[in-house]
């Protein structure tokens, strides 16, 4: 398809840029807060990764070197475990404005430095449903619209359970953050723009030192 392609494409970009920019090698233990190992096979450089999330599918994990279930919002490491704390389209899943202080807090406690990825609030295309403009509007008016149509309702094969079930996650749980909200969630980081088109697609704030969130 399309769009898993495309996906694919700007994901090994990025991972290629996440290398670059940490000087990612072999001996490095990182700590990937919500993902699974089907990132890491488009890095350049497979580190020691340790996965953290809620649920896996064997195939998710397969590669890593530990897995735990957990919450971000409580990692259950010590202060600076890992050399590299990696996130990648996960703090806009979180929660509120709240959650997602506790989520970057944690974040820059168990990790010497952090890459944190998000989707761009004001990119035209809300990325997990893959429709133009409908996350700029008010969310009765998205719930009103998703409910009956998306662009990835048209391109995937998901049931009407399914469907139904990740409009409704994606309505209860999921907070676009601007630039200046990422800055302000990760003070002293890096905000890196990833650009399609002229528009900045994702937004990645990245730390070359410790520095803690106050």
């Amino acid at each position: 398809m399309l769009l898993h392609t495309l996906q694919r494409r700007f994901r090994a970009r990025r991972m290629a840029l996440f290398a670059r920019a940490v000087g990612l090698t072999a001996d490095m233990r990182v700590l990937d807060v919500g993902g699974t190992i089907e990132i890491w096979r488009l890095a350049p450089v497979m580190p020691h990764v340790v996965l953290l999330n809620q649920a896996f599918w064997p195939y998710q994990r397969e590669g890593a070197e530990g897995v735990v279930l957990g919450d971000g919002l409580m990692l259950p490491f010590a202060d600076q475990s890992f050399d590299l704390v990696f996130s990648n389209s996960v703090v806009e899943h979180v929660g509120d404005a709240a959650q997602q202080r506790r989520f970057a807090q944690e974040i820059a406690r168990v990790g010497k430095r952090y890459w944190v990825q998000t989707p761009n609030r004001y990119f035209p295309v809300e990325h997990h449903l893959w429709t133009p403009f409908v996350h700029w509007l008010p969310r009765a008016w998205q719930a009103a619209i998703l409910k009956r149509f998306s662009i990835w309702q048209l391109a995937t094969k998901h049931n009407a359970a399914e469907r139904e079930f990740y409009v409704n996650h994606y309505l209860d749980t999921i907070k676009l953050l601007s630039a200046s909200e990422l800055a302000a969630l990760f003070p002293g980081a890096n905000i890196v723009r990833e650009h399609l088109l002229g528009w900045t697609k994702s937004l990645i704030a990245w730390s070359t030192d410790s520095r803690r969130v106050p």
